[in-house]
């Protein structure tokens, strides 16, 4: 079901659960619990996620990303598209960082080989959200290049984060600023290399027939 009532549905089973994931998993067992919670049939619940812990996992990606978007759309205007990236990469982490174990059992149930797709959708949906919300508005190859470039660098950070034991996550935050900065000189160089290129003759152009 994809209707608003049932996305609805599905965050508030969610944040319901959300406590009991570190110590039950994603399984039906911690949505009933949370089913409960919030006055609802337990058969109904299941009926929202009839995959059991990837429907959950994903329930879960998603209600993270919506929010991230939510706040990104009352913060204040950055300088820059790396600004605003950087702004929504913390978003996103200060998000879920209360619920950092249900995070890595979601990496578990992700890591699954039958889920991997899935894993990869999801890591889109969350990159592509965050380019869209720093204002990105390219139509051309490097839309998948920005993207795909994002992608690597939050799953390391996500990794990276689940380990930190710094306060308030600061060496997450660290880390971040360097993935950034190394991304920032990637595209630099890259836009050198097409302007040189570009300036080059088009060898094309010696084939033409003299007339």
């Amino acid at each position: 079901m994809k209707s608003p009532l049932a996305e609805r549905d599905r965050d508030r089973l969610i944040e319901a659960m959300l406590p009991d994931v570190p110590f039950d998993g994603w399984s039906y067992a911690a949505l009933r619990v949370a089913a409960r919670q919030i006055a609802m049939d337990p058969h109904e619940a299941e009926a929202l996620f009839p995959r059991g812990a990837p429907d959950l996992v994903a329930a879960f990606s998603r209600w993270a990303d919506r929010r991230m978007l939510d706040r990104l759309e009352t913060a204040p205007e950055q300088d820059s598209i790396s600004a605003r990236v950087k702004r929504a990469l913390a978003l996103r982490l200060e998000i879920v960082a209360p619920w950092r174990e249900a995070v890595r059992g979601a990496l578990s149930v992700l890591a699954m080989p039958p889920h991997a797709a899935l894993g990869a959708r999801l890591l889109y949906e969350t990159v592509d959200g965050i380019w869209y919300s720093a204002g990105d508005a390219s139509t051309d190859f490097s839309f998948y290049t920005k993207r795909a470039t994002l992608a690597g660098i939050y799953a390391a950070t996500l990794l990276y984060w689940l380990e930190d034991k710094s306060d308030g996550f600061v060496d997450t935050q660290a880390f971040i600023d360097r993935r950034l900065a190394e991304l920032k000189q990637l595209t630099a160089a890259r836009n050198r290399l097409e302007a040189a290129v570009a300036r080059l003759p088009n060898p094309f152009r010696l084939l033409r027939p003299v007339r």
